[in-house]
């Protein structure tokens, strides 16, 4: 799929309906992230929520549900996007449908259409483009900004990313959860009872599809059991 990145300060179609979506340079976009590098992530939220209302949507892989706990505080009727690859974990679409249940989510999926053949075997490098990206693309259309729960400490290619910044498609893209720290996550999580993916309990605390999935032995990057062997560290969803 072709996409057409739109120029500073727009979007490459302007989403239809009367809610004012403002039109932010990249220069704003900067100066409100470097501002959000203090505030809290309820904060941050609650901005977006405020700014982009139903032009929001937020993009959940399901290995814990505090962004969506910090969103639906925020914004309870915000759209929460999971894309059914056809290749996740039991314990995945199990967590998907607890979290659905918990908060009464205003939840899209998107499903992907099956294959003659398992795409992971036949085109592994491109499976997670043509699976994943094109259906976030689809999820997208119409909307101005998205958040993730992509966090710096991750894995070191994630480790500059920024709070706001400005997506391929001319979105605006909020991670609300960058600066924070495992740990941050771990006490957020027992203080809020948060519903967390049974796998992360068996050494999987990054998850993704099962045939692309490992554990993870103690101490190692959280991201390292993801395509192992393969020279691959992200499926493109935040680089696009």
């Amino acid at each position: 799929m072709s996409l057409t990145v739109a120029p500073e300060g727009g979007f490459a179609e302007p989403p239809p309906g009367p809610f004012p979506v403002p039109r932010l340079t990249d220069g704003e976009l900067a100066e409100l992230g470097a501002g959000f590098e203090t505030a809290e992530a309820g904060e941050i939220i609650a901005w977006a929520a405020a700014t982009f209302g139903p032009h929001l949507a937020l993009a959940a892989s399901m290995t814990d549900a505090v962004l969506i706990d910090l969103a639906v505080a925020a914004a309870p009727a915000v759209e929460v996007v999971f894309i059914d690859t056809g290749y996740h974990f039991p314990e995945t679409l199990e967590t998907v449908e607890a979290v659905r249940r918990h908060y009464g989510l205003n939840l899209r999926i998107m499903t992907v259409a099956p294959h003659d053949e398992a795409l992971w075997q036949a085109d592994p490098e491109n499976c997670c483009s043509a699976v994943k990206v094109g259906q976030l693309d689809r999820a997208l259309a119409g909307k101005a900004a998205w958040m993730s729960g992509l966090r710096r400490d991750e894995a070191p290619t994630r480790a500059n990313a920024p709070i706001l910044a400005r997506d391929l498609r001319g979105l605006v893209k909020v991670n609300p959860l960058a600066n924070w720290t495992a740990e941050q996550v771990d006490t957020y999580i027992a203080e809020h009872d948060v519903i967390v993916n049974p796998l992360v309990a068996r050494g999987y605390p990054s998850i993704g599809c099962m045939p692309c999935t490992q554990p993870v032995a103690e101490g190692e990057d959280p991201r390292s059991g993801r395509w192992a062997g393969r020279g691959k560290t992200e499926c493109g969803l935040h680089l696009s």
